[in-house]
């Protein structure tokens, strides 16, 4: 179901369906949206790249939410029943399901979030989806024997919870909107998923496309306030809250969750740090440096976002930079040539233009970007490179998410270590270097639930994700992000 009371049969128009495959197919991105908007009312969304109107959103209401819970809470023991290979076939069916209305889905997300179609953006945003539904759907999760001995044997087995609620974020709405349901529709729970208000039709029409090869009221999808979001974390028939969002959003989540001892997953905000070390060649590493920042324009919270060179490279790693920001083309997602996009609303355009200019203020040097053309529509904010800044600076301490990348010359690896580590966030690290060893050893002094070695944010579905301090706990992905979906319980006999 992917309204709030009615399904989605009931109020939009029927799809096709792919000979080949079987899965439902939506001609356009348009077919999509008469599927998820109300027939009347509702919230206009506006494409954050011209201005215009893209669609309707549905209000949902606490009833809404109630009907949702309930229904997903009567689907579940059924679904929960069903074996590992069943569930792993339904979500075989959704991937394929998802792959027949790639380009539909991924026009819808591009003019809603404003990511470019290309680059690390909407189409790959979309492909992720698929290969995250696949990838789950194969992992194996098999009792584990603790000892079977002369004094008896015990395993270690993995139930469903009941009812996950998921609550994402609009960066990555679909793809992290997968990273939740998809686990927890594989350990046999049922999902009620409460999108961003900034991006709900993105995950409505993926929640739609889905269930379409899905049993019925297994994912719900409640478009609402953040009003809606608490009455979801409070339920007490919602039995775990996943959550990917900011630090002081997860702080308000895990006071909310208290009283129904629910189990938690934070995924929250980071601001992740690179190390550079002397001995690398800047200009093969700058493409990569780049990307690792400005994926999807900044807004990730595992990109890049305090960079940390040793000042025998600085200046080649600062020009090189220049020069691959200065060749990213930025403008409107639906036009092919662009890999930048907008910041997604005005109140995120404004934390990044602030950051910038006070660093400005501060004496830092704006290398390129740093001066938004105000007359164009759209909230597009240039690439950004700034160096000579002090770590103090707030451009450094707090996280941008957007265009705008400090550099920070650094002449003692320990003291590069000792900045990165200063923050109260550890979500994810990176260390540059063309000797394999030297980073190796750096990569272990970084508090950080993930570091890279000469890439940064490259997540894999195979590979556990989690962060340290207050970037949040819970892993997800893998078998690990299994286990945080099922409730353990050991047989003794």
């Amino acid at each position: 179901m992917t309204t709030e009371t009615e399904s989605p049969q009931a109020q939009s128009p029927q799809p096709t369906r792919d000979q080949s495959t079987g899965s439902a197919r939506f001609s356009t991105a348009a077919d999509l949206l008469d599927a998820v908007q109300p027939a009347t009312g509702g919230r206009e969304i506006l494409d954050p790249a011209t201005g215009a109107v893209v669609g309707r959103a549905p209000e949902a209401t606490a009833e809404d939410l109630e009907a949702a819970i309930a229904a997903a809470r009567a689907a579940q023991p059924a679904w929960g029943a069903c074996s590992h290979t069943e569930r792993s076939a339904a979500l075989n069916a959704a991937a394929d399901a998802v792959e027949a209305n790639a380009e539909a889905l991924a026009e819808l997300l591009s003019r809603e979030q404003g990511k470019p179609l290309n680059g690390p953006n909407a189409r790959f945003e979309v492909g992720a989806c698929v290969a995250w539904l696949r990838a789950t759907a194969g992992f194996e999760l098999e009792p584990e024997v603790l000892f079977d001995d002369e004094g008896g044997r015990a395993e270690l087995h993995y139930r469903p919870l009941g009812v996950v609620g998921a609550i994402g974020p609009w960066n990555w709405p679909m793809m992290i909107s997968v990273w939740q349901i998809a686990p927890s529709l594989r350990m046999g729970n049922a999902v009620v998923v409460k999108p961003s208000g900034n991006t709900p039709l993105s995950v409505l029409a993926l929640a739609h496309v889905m269930s379409t090869a899905l049993p019925a009221d297994v994912l719900h999808v409640v478009a609402g306030r953040r009003d809606v979001g608490a009455l979801l974390v409070e339920h007490p028939d919602v039995a775990k809250i996943m959550f990917t969002g900011s630090t002081a959003a997860g702080k308000r989540i895990i006071k909310d969750s208290a009283d129904t001892v629910k189990r938690v997953t934070m995924e929250l905000g980071g601001n992740d740090a690179g190390i550079v070390l002397p001995d690398v060649d800047a200009r093969a590493i700058a493409e990569d440096l780049f990307w690792g920042a400005f994926i999807n324009t900044g807004q990730t919270c595992a990109a890049l976002k305090r960079l940390y060179v040793h000042e025998d490279v600085y200046d080649d790693v600062c020009a090189a930079l220049v020069e691959v920001a200065e060749a990213m083309p930025m403008g409107v997602g639906l036009e092919e040539q662009n890999v930048l996009g907008p910041l997604q609303n005005r109140a995120q355009y404004d934390v990044v233009a602030q950051l910038v200019q006070a660093a400005r203020d501060a004496g830092a040097r704006v290398l390129t970007g740093g001066n938004p053309d105000g007359s164009a529509p759209g909230y597009f904010y240039p690439a950004t490179l700034v160096a000579d800044i002090d770590n103090d600076n707030p451009l450094v301490a707090e996280e941008q998410f957007g265009p705008a990348l400090p550099i920070i010359k650094y002449s003692s690896v320990d003291d590069a270590v000792g900045m990165a580590n200063a923050l109260e966030v550890g979500l994810g690290g990176s260390v540059w270097s063309s000797n394999r060893e030297a980073a190796l050893e750096v990569a272990a002094r970084i508090e950080a639930g993930t570091v890279w070695i000469n890439k940064h944010g490259a997540v894999d579905p195979r590979m556990p994700f989690g962060g340290m301090k207050q970037s949040g706990f819970g892993l997800e992905f893998g078998v690990e992000g299994l286990k945080q979906l099922g409730a353990p319980q050991v047989i003794n006999y």
